[in-house]
């Protein structure tokens, strides 16, 4: 087994809508256990905004369980707001945190792997390799349109389509829980 050190950077709703456009669910447990049989995982984060007012969140019990399975759990509340047309919509960004995580990681880890396909992320990624680490994004672009930005794709070092690794890391649909977890807002989330 290689020694390299790996931190993966999960963006929570943009790999959710990703798996979701392929037909399939994430499997927490397999995805460890898979980067931890490719070297010295560092470190898992996962990064996701959560509504605060609701009673109950249906990603609550999967944010338990990341923070009890080896999973660092970021979060924040979401922010509400209503656009120029009246419509409520909810506002929850991890781009930040994810960044600065990402650079504080850097001169402790040798590969990054992103787990999101959001643009915004380049110069993250470009600074990232600046200090000497391989980034890897996984994302896809067997979707119409592709979920992953064609820049963000070029930067890394790596690509890696989350279609070829659903069958290391999806859920058996035998498994699949009655209630499906998702990201708060992670259908009208807005990136601003």
């Amino acid at each position: 087994m290689s020694q390299e050190r790996i931190a993966l950077f999960i963006d929570g709703a943009n790999l959710y809508a990703t798996a979701k456009s392929l037909g399939f669910d994430i499997d927490y447990k397999r995805m460890l256990k898979e980067f931890q049989g490719k070297g010295r995982l560092v470190r898992a984060f996962y990064y996701t905004a959560l509504i605060e007012d609701q009673e109950y969140s249906s990603i609550r019990p999967l944010i338990d369980w990341l923070d009890y399975n080896g999973f660092s759990v970021v979060t924040k509340p979401t922010k509400e707001f209503v656009d120029s047309m009246g419509r409520r919509k909810v506002k929850g960004s991890m781009d930040i945190e994810l960044a600065v995580d990402a650079m504080e990681m850097a001169n402790h880890i040798d590969h990054m792997v992103l787990f999101s396909g959001d643009g915004d992320f380049r110069s993250l990624v470009a600074a990232v390799q600046r200090k000497g680490v391989r980034v890897s994004v996984v994302s896809t672009i067997t979707t119409q349109p592709p979920m992953v930005a064609d820049d963000l794709r070029r930067q890394a070092d790596e690509f890696i389509d989350l279609l070829h690794m659903a069958a290391k890391v999806g859920r058996d649909p035998v498994e699949r829980a009655p209630r499906e977890h998702r990201p708060a807002g992670s259908d009208e989330m807005l990136d601003t």
